[in-house]
């Protein structure tokens, strides 16, 4: 442990009381339930950026609780200060390999420009000059550097009386702290040269309930409801020529920006916040709540929209799908025993019907693929055919992944091993498997293993013929499970078993194509939440944070966190938790889909709102009697698809497609605005 010549945080006298204070606290301030820390961890964890190579300090490390996360994420440098010896000396038991100092954040024994990354968690209630310590923390930020600042709400304390204490057997000990506003934080923090990203106020939820329940202080949590229990502020060191939230110039600076204001975001799956303003272009710049309102610049075309009565969640992946069948119907005669008698068997029935859709030309049937994906509102796609040039256009109606390596199947892969072998160390390889309800289904799983072709970066699609034995082959090897539930029980009568699929650490969800998908992806969540037993919180990750986890995805694919990828939808608020939402959606929910910062999904009514700059390139579409404006070649698409099907003879998805007349439609918007003005 190392010293620092100035170790104060607040004035001379409260500082040295504070110091023993929390030396006495040190033995027992891991044991104690703490609400405000649930709540932050909660939160905090799904707010921090890639942690991975990044040099890190814990400004006030305290016991070293996020020390212990933070090194988990294998973190380039760990360092932590602390103004109390004995909270170092329980950090220091930790064995987290973090440099520990015994130091304030007014004065840090650092060299400038030291971290990429700082976390100082409920610190600020014990800081008595702001200016000082922002000033300081920016000295030893590098440019590009992300800083979080947690703590006790302000408002919310002094609205309900709490008091800063903790219990040490039967005596209560009493902090000195201060008590700044948000914008008094803040304003400290941007006259020293950070710029807020973000700004949260989360309440307490089920998980602090049942801590203060137990505790026997109910009453506490329900004095508590509708009240922010902390604040979390991100805040970031600009670099030079970085795009900056409030609009102002940079370099390279992006045609638009899309600024959301009043809608409720999904930090995940449990929790929504609102927010006053969401602002993004490629990637998001800031979100802030309805506390602290930042002007935000504008310029003409940029998507300024009031999204009151909305929530956002992140786009979602589609971890299997076959995109060049969007197009067919469900094909198969009967229940079949594994996917090649199924495959045999229906191009011998359906051999004209199959002949007749593969004469739309592929290009057009990849693109209604990728429509019947934008529609539900993934924005993300897991091709599992040979790539194309199509398919890696910016202007492809969903992102699809393009590093991986993959084998169809052991019946309809030539070589396996191989393909398998071909594939970077450091990319996923995905083969369907143990598609089936037979031995021949069975034994695919060992032949595989076999093969040697079963690790950490094998991907298995479907497994429906796993069993016990067989998912901890999967789990002893390392390897993950995508499944596709709806198609399983088409096909062959049968749904992955549950008891099966809580054995298997990593599970993503596919849509599987439409030759045997019950619809689309969204179709395939409420699928698996009625007939498998999976819970919504299970479920939203299944289409968010573990495919992006297996197949090697940015971490800031599959959230809305500050500089993640914009890639997000918008939907109705329905007064539920995000995940409850999302098992409750239907592709006709969806009101807009933003996919790197541009629109790409409209419904009329987000249409209508839209400047015209925003408009150029988006194409009306009637969808089973809904209209829908799309980022595609809408036209050239239906043209090509009817001049083989027939017009008007063009399904997505078991649902009729039509054109519509892009004047019309131009025309309905701009009388249906005039009547809203005229109101």
């Amino acid at each position: 442990m190392k010293t620092s010549s100035d170790t104060s945080a607040v004035a001379p006298d409260a500082a040295s009381r504070n110091r023993r204070a929390f030396d006495a606290w040190a033995p027992v301030y891991d044991a104690q339930a703490n609400p405000l820390l649930k709540v932050e961890e909660r939160h905090l964890k799904r707010l921090l950026p890639a942690i991975p190579g990044r040099k890190v300090l814990d400004a006030g490390c305290g016991s070293g609780r996020w020390l212990r996360y933070l090194a988990r994420h294998k973190p380039a440098s760990l360092a932590g200060i602390d103004p109390s010896s004995e909270m170092l000396r329980a950090a220091a038991g930790k064995e987290t390999s973090a440099e520990l100092f015994l130091a304030s954040c007014h004065n840090m024994p650092f060299s400038c420009e030291s971290f990429d990354l700082i976390l100082s968690s409920f610190v600020f209630s014990y800081i008595d000059d702001l200016s000082r310590c922002a000033n300081e923390l920016h000295r030893v930020a590098r440019p590009g550097c992300d800083l979080f600042l947690t703590d006790m709400h302000p408002q919310t304390m002094r609205t309900l009386g709490w008091k800063r204490s903790f219990a040490v057997g039967r005596q209560t000990v009493d902090l000195d702290a201060n008590c700044f506003a948000l914008h008094e934080i803040v304003t400290a923090f941007e006259q020293a040269g950070w710029t807020l990203r973000a700004s949260l106020g989360p309440e307490f939820g089920v998980p602090e309930r049942m801590l203060f329940e137990s505790s026997g202080r109910l009453q506490n949590y329900h004095a508590a409801q509708g009240h922010p229990a902390i604040y979390i502020l991100q805040f970031h060191r600009p670099v030079s020529a970085e795009i900056s939230p409030s609009g102002q110039a940079c370099v390279s600076d992006p045609p638009e920006t899309v600024i959301l204001r009043n809608a409720a975001w999904a930090v995940g799956p449990a929790e929504s916040q609102a927010a006053s303003s969401f602002v993004a272009r490629s990637r998001i710049l800031s979100v802030t709540d309805n506390q602290l309102r930042i002007p935000i610049a504008t310029k003409p075309g940029d998507v300024d929209l009031d999204l009151s009565g909305y929530l956002l969640l992140p786009g979602l992946i589609n971890a299997h799908d076959h995109l060049e069948f969007g197009l067919f119907p469900r094909l198969g005669t009967r229940l079949y025993n594994n996917a090649t008698e199924w495959a045999v068997d229906i191009h011998k029935s359906f051999a004209d019907v199959i002949a007749l859709h593969r004469r739309i030309p592929m290009r057009t049937r990849l693109l209604w693929g990728g429509l019947r994906n934008l529609l539900c509102g993934a924005t993300t796609v897991c091709h599992h055919n040979p790539l194309s040039l199509e398919l890696e256009s910016d202007d492809f109606p969903v992102h699809v992944v393009r590093r991986y390596g993959w084998g169809h199947s052991l019946r309809f892969s030539s070589n396996l091993k191989a393909e398998h072998d071909r594939t970077p160390v450091n990319l996923p390889f995905l083969v369907h498997a143990c598609e089936g309800i037979d031995l021949v289904a069975r034994n695919e799983l060992t032949m595989l293993d076999q093969l040697g072709v079963l690790n950490g970066r094998t991907i298995v699609i479907h497994g429906l013929a796993l069993d016990r034995s067989g998912a901890e082959l999967l789990r002893d090897r390392g390897v993950s499970l995508i499944v596709c539930p709806s198609s399983n029980q088409f096909l062959f009568g049968a749904i992955p078993s549950a008891e099966v699929l809580d054995t298997i650490e990593v599970i993503a969800l596919g849509s599987d194509s439409s030759l045997t998908a019950d619809g689309d992806l969204l179709d395939e969540i409420r699928f698996a939440a009625q007939h498998c037993g999976l819970s919504p919180r299970s479920l939203y990750e299944m289409v968010s944070e573990l495919p992006a986890a297996l197949l090697r995805l940015p971490q800031q694919t599959a959230s809305l966190r500050v500089s993640s990828v914009c890639d997000a939808i918008a939907v109705r608020d329905r007064g539920l938790r995000p995940d409850e939402t999302l098992c409750s959606l239907s592709w006709s929910d969806v009101e807009l889909v933003l996919r790197h910062g541009r629109v790409f999904l409209a419904s009329e009514d987000i249409f209508r709102r839209l400047p015209p700059r925003a408009r150029r390139g988006l194409e009306p579409l009637s969808i089973g009697g809904t209209l829908r404006w799309l980022r595609a070649p809408i036209s050239e698409m239906l043209r090509e698809a009817e001049a083989v099907l027939g017009k008007d003879q063009v399904q997505l998805g078991g649902k009729q497609v039509l054109a519509v007349d892009s004047n019309s439609a131009h025309a309905c918007a701009a009388d249906t605005r005039e009547l809203i003005h005229a109101r």
